[in-house]
């Protein structure tokens, strides 16, 4: 005898009306499929602003201050696995201790320094692998042997978005290589939890030179307007379409496209009343633009807008925002000018949006994390670049919960591996989501007849950070 499935037993009993309050419970639930949720204990955030530095930032020349490091530069490496021939690399940046905290910090880095007892910085990440497509998806969900829910998505599915008309995962000028989509993908979660693309992607400035092409970015969020049709027109069409994906949702039993296809339309139609605005950065006070370096022709102006948007949408409700760096920080050659560079793009938006949260009073409750997939080797390549180290290298954190002007852990005398608290990169996971009110052990999902977590079946969370 065939089975009936609940939806067609609702159909045949009491003449169908159980299956209209089926429906219309099933419309209700894809209108709110990111109803915010309880965390399973007090958070100490609420949000977070993630600022990925793809490519892989030279710790030994920001954060990590070397002196046997410098003090022994052109001598053969004893550390790393082409220690054979290659020569150690003292940093051509002079540090300095900073704040009342005395993080040490590098030159370069003249406005984030200002910032130091906000910081709370670790100096002894690791992860799996030195390369770029493993580490930047191993950064961002977890894993790079298999296709896994990123941590934005975690995060919405574990706490829900707290503003019905806005994505509660927005990333910002996301990369096209390295995973791509990947990095905000939902993975096996329902797809509403995936990252919605904002603005466009840009060839990293070295290999812009090297092939004598660049890009300018295009519109924030392309489509957001419909001039052929009204609202109400929309609306009838929309109706129209998402019937016919109900009864196909209806015919299959169980089909997570159309789900998300159903729910994804109508977040889409709800966005028109907010995010035009929201994007429009031309209301945004002259002092908060010098804040944050945005002018015409400013090397800060494109960073400094996309930092300005990462806090629009913190104050409208987006629960996780990721902002990537403009520029590569992938310096295997020329270390000195390209780092420099970078940083000169990146500082002084960075400093202000810490500065802009605290004058709010978002820094409280939101969690900054700024981070790349590894850190760079203290041997030279190319005698005035860097290879990439996996072993150890240095992230920060700011507000959400976490200690400022706070150094945990630390690399050897020269930089190349973490040896006092080492922190792994599901470490960091564990801690994320422990700082957002959520257990790393407890927030599965079932797939595949197994339940499956962020933290695969690791992870500790970083006690010693916690204020």
């Amino acid at each position: 005898m065939p089975l009936v499935s609940r939806r067609n037993a609702l159909k045949s009993l009491a003449s169908g009306f159980g299956y209209l309050a089926f429906a219309g419970l099933a419309h209700e639930a894809a209108a709110n499929g990111l109803t915010p949720k309880a965390p399973h204990f007090a958070a100490r955030a609420k949000r977070v602003i993630f600022l990925c530095m793809n490519g892989g930032p030279s710790h030994v020349d920001l954060f990590d201050y070397k002196p046997i490091l410098n003090k022994q530069s052109g001598h053969d490496s004893t550390v790393g696995r082409d220690r054979g021939g290659a020569k150690l690399l003292g940093s051509p940046f002079q540090f300095a201790q900073h704040g009342e905290s005395g993080l040490w910090m590098s030159e370069v880095l003249p406005h984030l320094a200002k910032k130091a007892d906000d910081l709370c910085v670790i100096r002894s990440l690791h992860t799996d692998l030195p390369n770029h497509s493993q580490a930047f998806l191993q950064l961002h969900t977890g894993s790079f042997q298999f296709v896994r829910p990123s941590v934005g998505a975690w995060t919405l599915y574990g706490l829900g978005s707290e503003n019905a008309n806005l994505p509660g995962f927005i990333a910002i000028n996301p990369p096209t290589d390295n995973g791509g989509p990947k990095n905000y993908g939902s993975g096996f979660l329902p797809a509403i939890c995936q990252g919605t693309k904002i603005g466009a992607s840009q060839i990293p400035g070295f290999y812009a030179k090297l092939i004598g092409k660049d890009e300018e970015p295009g519109p924030p969020l392309k489509n957001m307007e419909n001039r052929e049709l009204s609202r109400d027109q929309q609306r009838a069409q929309l109706d129209l379409v998402q019937q016919l994906n109900r009864h196909k949702l209806a015919h299959d039993v169980y089909h997570p496209e159309i789900e998300g296809a159903i729910e994804s339309f109508e977040l889409a139609f709800r966005m028109q009343d907010e995010v035009p605005s929201l994007l429009d950065l031309r209301d945004e006070p002259e002092s908060i633009r010098n804040l944050y370096g945005v002018g015409t022709g400013l090397e800060t102006d494109r960073f400094g807008r996309q930092c300005i948007l990462a806090r629009r949408l913190a104050e409208a409700g987006v629960r996780f925002i990721e902002v990537t760096a403009p520029t590569s920080w992938d310096h295997h050659f020329f270390l000195k000018d390209e780092l420099a560079k970078s940083c000169a793009a990146t500082d002084q938006p960075i400093a202000a949006l810490l500065t802009d949260l605290k004058q709010r009073g978002l820094l409280n409750d939101t969690l900054v994390v700024w981070a790349g997939e590894f850190g760079r080797t203290p041997y030279g390549q190319s005698e005035h670049g860097r290879d990439h180290n996996n072993l150890g290298f240095t992230i920060w954190m700011a507000g959400g919960g976490v200690k400022g002007g706070f150094a945990h852990g630390a690399t050897d005398d020269f930089g190349y591996q973490a040896v006092e608290n080492p922190v792994h990169i599901h470490d960091l996971h564990a801690t994320l989501l422990h700082l957002l009110g959520l257990d790393h052990e407890r927030l599965t999902f079932n797939y595949g007849g197994r339940d499956f977590r962020l933290t695969d079946v690791y992870g500790n969370v970083v006690k010693p950070i916690l204020a």
